[in-house]
């Protein structure tokens, strides 16, 4: 008998948002999914095309948004879904972030944003102090910025972009090291690229500072049993998607370097 959570609910797209060229964000309603944490996900259905996971973004009074960037088939269908288009739902699935108190430092790459915005909101009447560092590869692809400049107070909102469109012209990683140095944080989270969350692993070891980070990695089933997200011993839908330094430390011959791909073969990230 599959739990009340992992049985497909179908509902209607309410409400369609396009956030940068590649990135659209999609509501919906569904009762369960609106008790969603930040860092949990779910596995949105799209009839006849695929089940794809996607990070929740935000939840209000039963209304569940998800950011999707149009990167494959699925997601590039979805991105031609309108209001009152039907998909199913289930979830939600993983851990969350811990909410911490005191100083608070969020690193957001690409879409890894959307659910660091989700935490940020929660977190915001919490903290001493809030800070975001976000980075993308254009100004067009910075995503949230507006409402995370009201949420971070604007002076502790740093952005960065690959080209120099927008904010500093680097990778996200470059400020960090200089953030981390100037400042004590009680705790950092972090999401997006692997390549750049295994960075800032490294960054934070070395300064022996508190990290959660949420990993992407490819996921069929969304409950530990397809073992396609796998990295160490750990399922990333089951396990995660939320990882402590611990945890990471032992995974870290895998994390940023190698993953599974579609067909099962080890690939490099």
């Amino acid at each position: 008998m599959p739990t009340a959570n992992n049985a497909i609910r179908m509902t209607e797209i309410v409400n369609v948002r396009t956030e940068s060229p590649t990135v659209k964000t999609f509501t919906f309603t569904d009762r369960l999914c609106g008790k969603a944490k930040p860092g949990q996900f779910v596995m949105l259905w799209l009839p006849g095309i695929d089940e794809i996971p996607l990070s929740i973004m935000d939840v209000n009074n039963g209304l569940v948004s998800v950011s999707v960037k149009a990167v494959g088939d699925a997601t590039r269908h979805m991105h031609n879904m309108e209001a009152g288009t039907l998909v199913g739902v289930r979830g939600p699935f993983g851990n969350s972030f811990i909410e911490s108190r005191g100083r608070v430092l969020l690193v957001g790459g690409g879409t890894g944003t959307a659910p660091l915005l989700f935490l940020a909101k929660q977190l915001s009447a919490k903290t001493e102090r809030l800070s975001f560092v976000e980075g993308a590869k254009t100004k067009d692809e910075l995503l949230f910025v507006r409402e995370l400049d009201g949420i971070c107070s604007g002076k502790n909102l740093i952005t960065t972009t690959e080209d120099g469109t927008a904010g500093l012209q680097c990778l996200v990683t470059q400020p960090l090291g200089e953030l981390l140095d100037k400042e004590r944080f009680d705790m950092i989270y972090t999401c997006g690229p692997e390549v750049m969350v295994k960075k800032i692993f490294e960054m934070t070891e070395q300064r022996k500072l508190p990290l959660e980070a949420s990993l992407e990695r490819l996921m069929r089933c969304g409950i530990g049993l397809c073992g396609s997200c796998v990295i160490g011993k750990y399922r990333v839908c089951r396990d995660g998607p939320v990882f402590t330094a611990a945890q990471l430390r032992e995974v870290a011959d895998e994390l940023g370097i190698s993953k599974l791909g579609f067909d099962g073969s080890r690939i490099p990230v």
